[in-house]
């Protein structure tokens, strides 16, 4: 287990503490312990297997070292699965809703026992919820206005979790020696920002011991349907899957089949159809005589295609690129050669400039950019001119320290709501790299919007426009972008667009991305990490470039430094 997931985990006993009303103290020792956890460099997991003394990391006491012991070794807490009991699911799903945190529907469960995202609703629309101490008419319309989102979100789960879940059941399967094949499928495998449900499809000499095995899966909670090829479960976190047990003859077209999507799919039959055949899960057929099933290269070449990668499989341009012969060779998380978006202790991180120096280079990286917040955002802690100056002598200073690795000083700019840069041209001017932002105001006319975007990139010392929508998958949407005039611009000027790697941003989203590469824009996948293991996510911003359909020409740093420093205006 990693550490982020284990910072979750304590996340989750914190909230639901905090929802039934438990000692503040002990909330907060969660709290801080997740924060603990999340920022460590080492793997907590394997410290434990070595026998180390976990109280020696700040803020963990013997209690919460016996409950991280309890988690590595077995894989989930007793204290929160007793917690999970007595809370209902449907009283976490209304954290979705922006604005509403722990406290709050704590309220809504004990004072007005609550227990859904219905229920809530209900309550609004009764005006009960604006009679509750601390609560308003804006508080009650705000939920309401906001709900539907929470209820759609509370169905789907971030490509993150839904990858987390899927590839543990996967890898737990694959152990068991009756298991000769065993895949991910759907909208995972096509590694789509949120997933709905999840698909695992498996080659098994003996159904039944792959079925048991995923019903004791510690990520399980209960057994929905089972019969002698199919079963589906609910995980703890509330998302379905389905496990397929396939013949080996069939796998392949399984897999095809059921990673999808259902567009991709109806034109592979059609292809298949005018060539005279059938194609389905099961294989492809000539009549009742299959010619290809068992790999899915062997399916599309049945229908005079190649292998086409799960990520471009939504019928856009794949189909186009495939009968050209011009398949992209996608970029691949090996490609990548500097990270350029990052925070450090001088604003909101948890690493110094030195520590995330270090995590980088041990990740292969070669080079970076530190960039901490401009001082609009006060609750970061952002920095005014002197104190970012000071902070990039200080970079400087670690710079001629380290060997292996390039450090940049720069500085993520917040775009002021009067279309103003937050920090004047001439401190800009000294900086290696800037990346302009909207954190605020993501609710202004687009008229408004487009003119703080377009200002940004007009300015002579803006090198890019980071996750500019400024969007939170399922908690908070984007700003509204006219894309048409924003790429025009940033290809005009010189100025490159961010895929914000985290999992919720992902910001640009891929089609989006594809229309960059359309106006020769480089793309930079950036982390944003606030901590050293924060650059684990810049997986998740590969994924998303490849469902734009981006190779390694596509993206600015995949270069070296000096190459890279020539896509920069200055």
């Amino acid at each position: 287990m990693k550490n982020d997931q284990m910072a979750s985990q304590f996340e989750l006993l914190a909230d639901l503490l905090e929802i039934q009303g438990a000692n503040p103290f002990r909330i907060r020792a969660y709290r801080n312990a997740a924060r603990t956890i999340f920022s460590e460099a080492e793997s907590l997991a394997d410290l434990v297997s070595s026998g180390g003394d976990l109280t020696q990391l700040a803020g963990i006491g013997k209690d919460l070292a016996r409950q991280l012991v309890e988690l590595v070794q077995t894989g989930q807490l007793a204290s929160l699965e007793e917690l999970r009991k007595q809370v209902p699911s449907g009283v976490l799903d209304m954290l979705r809703i922006p604005g509403v945190g722990p406290r709050k529907v704590s309220v809504f469960f004990n004072e007005l026992g609550l227990k859904s995202l219905a229920d809530l609703k209900a309550a609004c629309e009764a005006g009960q919820v604006s009679k509750l101490k601390g609560f308003g008419k804006k508080t009650e319309e705000s939920i309401l206005q906001n709900i539907a989102a929470a209820a759609a979100q509370a169905q789907r789960i971030s490509i993150a979790d839904a990858r987390i879940a899927a590839e543990a059941i996967v890898e737990d399967l694959r152990g068991l020696p009756e298991v000769s094949q065993c895949e991910v499928a759907g909208s995972c495998r096509r590694r789509r920002e949120t997933c709905g449900d999840l698909d695992v499809l498996a080659v098994s000499s003996d159904s039944t011991a792959a079925m048991d095995r995923l019903a004791a899966h510690p990520l399980v909670e209960s057994v929905l349907l089972r019969g002698e090829t199919k079963q589906r479960v609910r995980l703890k976190s509330g998302v379905e899957l389905d496990l397929r047990v396939v013949p080996e003859e069939s796998f392949g077209a399984a897999l095809q089949y059921f990673t999808g999507s259902k567009e991709h799919n109806v034109v592979v039959r059609h292809r298949a159809k005018e060539l005279g055949l059938k194609v389905n899960e099961y294989g492809v057929f000539r009549g009742e005589t299959q010619i290809a099933g068992g790999t899915e290269e062997g399916v599309y070449a049945a229908v005079g295609l190649p292998w086409i990668p799960p990520e471009l499989r939504e019928n856009r341009r794949e189909f186009e690129w495939a009968d050209a012969g011009e398949l992209p060779e996608l970029l691949t998380l090996k490609d990548i050669r500097g990270d350029l978006h990052m925070h450090t202790t001088a604003s909101d991180g948890a690493g110094t400039i030195e520590e995330m120096a270090l995590a980088a280079r041990a990740r292969g990286l070669s080079y970076i950019a530190i960039t901490d917040h401009s001082k609009r955002v006060s609750m970061a802690n952002g920095l005014d001119a002197d104190r970012l100056r000071r902070h990039w002598q200080e970079i400087r200073r670690v710079r001629e320290s380290i060997e292996g690795i390039e450090i940049l000083c720069g500085i993520e700019c917040d775009i002021l709501e009067d279309a103003t840069m937050d920090l004047p041209d001439d401190v800009l001017a000294e900086a290696d790299w800037v990346i302009a932002v909207l954190h605020y105001g993501l609710r202004q006319p687009r008229e408004q919007i487009m003119l703080r975007l377009l200002n940004a990139i007009r300015n002579p010392h803006v090198d890019i426009i980071g996750h500019c929508t400024g969007r939170m998958i399922g908690r908070r949407e984007g700003a509204d972008v006219q894309f048409t005039e924003l790429l025009k611009a940033a290809a005009d000027h010189q100025v490159m667009l961010e895929i914000n790697a985290h999992p919720s941003r992902l910001d640009l989203d891929d089609i989006h991305a594809a229309a960059a590469k359309d106006y020769g824009i480089p793309i930079v996948i950036s982390t944003d990490s606030h901590s050293v293991n924060g650059f684990e996510v810049m997986e998740y911003g590969v994924d998303q470039a490849r469902r734009a359909g981006l190779t390694r020409h596509d993206v600015a740093n995949t270069r070296s430094l000096k190459e890279f420093r020539k896509l920069l205006k200055g």
